[in-house]
């Protein structure tokens, strides 16, 4: 059995979910034994915390959602300590420095750096103020999601504490790492959101979203300005006031249903300007692509019915798709700027480093990395650490074999009906067999430098060698199977481009390589 067995992936995934229930009850633990003082500087309900992890039901622990407001509360644990540590320092350059270089290495997927450092400079100075603020705003995030993953469960924690109510500062613009549209609340795990009433959404337009939650054991209710509105009454049953708008459903499976979220928008500057609601015939898409991947790529498929939980369409020019390792499961796909074939590409892509990140949960893979940009990478066409080129090697392998099983899908009696259907042509069938080529000569590759850092440098530990094995293993009968199409290849249009894609790596090689 290897790392891309699916039998192999479930069994990781029960440990994952059981390694984050047990991180949440140790990090209250943490807070609560050691870091008193913080519990109360930046609010933080302990207490109700270790109630909503009781009340969530272990497969929530592996949900995108569930893992982000631990993953989150994590890193407020870890800046808590710098801020205990910043303060009993008497000189702040040098613990400012090595925090600089700490945060490129541990939050790369984060804007951490740039809040602490935005200027790119350590300025001790400014190093307690700056952490101390982003503490207090991950704190209200923290606290604001875990009431948005069970309300009603927040109205109950607070007649137990026989607490009149309890007020909590929240923000309900769009947030774009959740890629949750605005004037509204997204509730639980599934993707349900609540949009509020045309009198409380101009209120929060005109607060830029500001507002406080008022819970008490009847319902909440959200003061913006010296307005209330109700959100939500408990009662025998819970009842909103405020319109709900459940996910678009992509399709279900025995790992649980596949959504569709709203879609996220970049700007000119490759920046999130907003979230906008998803139309239906990116749905009509999205099926269709899945679709293909079932037929032609049957283990493909059920990794990516195991992994990814929710898509999220995004508009942006120059943006492919990107997903986050503290939400695994959440994959944002560009699917205006992209074909179908693309489309396909992306989804699998995007689940193939869902796939990583659960591998590394489990194993330590690399070592001494410290973010040197060293290795070619055949992709970007420059000098990228070793964190990123085991990335890569790995979703470009998975790339890989999808475009074979594309090719030879396509190349036969039933799939060639299958491919007209899902709107694909023999332009495609030609470029598949093309990228499947391509990606080939660029695994095989960076093949080379893991293996080298893994042999002389000793930068992949026993787990991240045995990875290298398992990938080159599967890349071998790729390349028998596709020599038969080396030719008709080299003939077509995409010929020049599969040679000059060999040349560069061939220079690179000579000029760029370190062995």
């Amino acid at each position: 059995m290897t790392v891309l067995d699916a039998r192999m992936l479930e069994r990781l995934m029960e440990e994952f979910r059981r390694s984050m229930q047990g991180l949440l009850k140790d990090l209250c633990r943490d807070f609560t034994r050691n870091y008193a003082d913080a519990v109360c500087t930046f609010e933080l309900p302990i207490d109700w915390f270790l109630s909503l992890g009781r009340a969530l039901p272990q497969a929530e622990y592996g949900n995108w959602k569930v893992v982000g407001w631990i993953e989150s509360l994590n890193d407020l644990l870890y800046l808590v300590d710098i801020v205990t540590q910043v303060r009993q320092e008497r000189s702040r350059r040098d613990i400012a420095e090595q925090l600089r270089a700490e945060f490129r290495e541990k939050f790369y997927e984060h804007g951490y750096a740039d809040e602490i450092f935005p200027r790119g400079k350590p300025e001790p100075r400014l190093l307690l103020g700056r952490l101390t603020v982003l503490c207090h705003r991950l704190a209200r995030e923290i606290t604001q999601e875990s009431v948005c993953l069970a309300p009603r469960l927040a109205c109950a924690w607070v007649e137990k504490q026989r607490r009149d109510a309890w007020l909590l500062p929240c923000d309900l613009a769009a947030n774009v790492e959740r890629v949750e549209l605005p004037w509204g609340c997204a509730v639980g795990t599934t993707g349900v959101f609540y949009e509020a009433t045309g009198a409380v959404r101009s209120a929060l337009q005109r607060a830029q979203g500001q507002g406080e939650f008022l819970i008490t054991a009847s319902g909440i209710e959200l003061l913006v300005g010296d307005r209330t509105y109700p959100m939500m009454t408990c009662g025998s049953q819970e009842r909103w006031h405020w319109r709900r708008f459940d996910p678009l459903p992509l399709r279900k499976s025995r790992y649980g249903s596949l959504v569709l979220g709203p879609t996220l928008v970049y700007g000119k500057d490759k920046a999130p300007i907003g979230v906008r609601p998803t139309k239906p015939e990116v749905a009509v898409r999205m099926r269709r692509a899945l679709s293909v991947i079932a037929a032609a790529w049957p283990e493909g498929d059920r990794l990516l019915a195991l992994l990814t939980s929710r898509i999220v369409p995004l508009k942006a020019d120059g943006v492919v798709s990107f997903s986050y390792r503290h939400r695994p499961g959440l994959s944002a796909i560009n699917c205006f700027d992209r074909d179908q074939l693309d489309l396909i590409d992306d989804l699998i892509h995007e689940n193939s480093h869902h796939h990583l990140n659960l591998l590394l949960r489990n194993d330590v893979m690399y070592q001494h990395d410290h973010n040197q940009e060293i290795f070619y990478s055949p992709w970007r066409r420059t000098l990228r650490p070793l964190r990123g080129i085991l990335h890569a090697t790995f979703t470009f392998t998975m790339g890989a074999i999808l475009f074979e099983r594309l090719v030879m899908w396509g190349s036969g009696k039933t799939g060639k009906s299958g491919w007209k259907k899902a709107g694909l042509n023999q332009h495609d069938l030609a470029r598949a067999r093309y990228r499947c080529l391509e990606e080939i000569e660029s695994v095989r590759y960076s093949l080379k430098d893991l293996e080298y850092a893994g042999r002389q440098l000793k930068w992949l530990t026993g787990g991240g060698k045995q990875l290298v094995k398992h990938l080159s293993a599967a890349l071998a009968p790729l390349e028998r199977r596709m020599q038969e199409y080396e030719q008709e290849v080299s003939k077509s249009a995409f010929g020049p481009a599969l040679r000059r894609h060999r040349t560069e790596l061939a220079q690179a090689r000579e000029t760029l390589s370190l062995m």
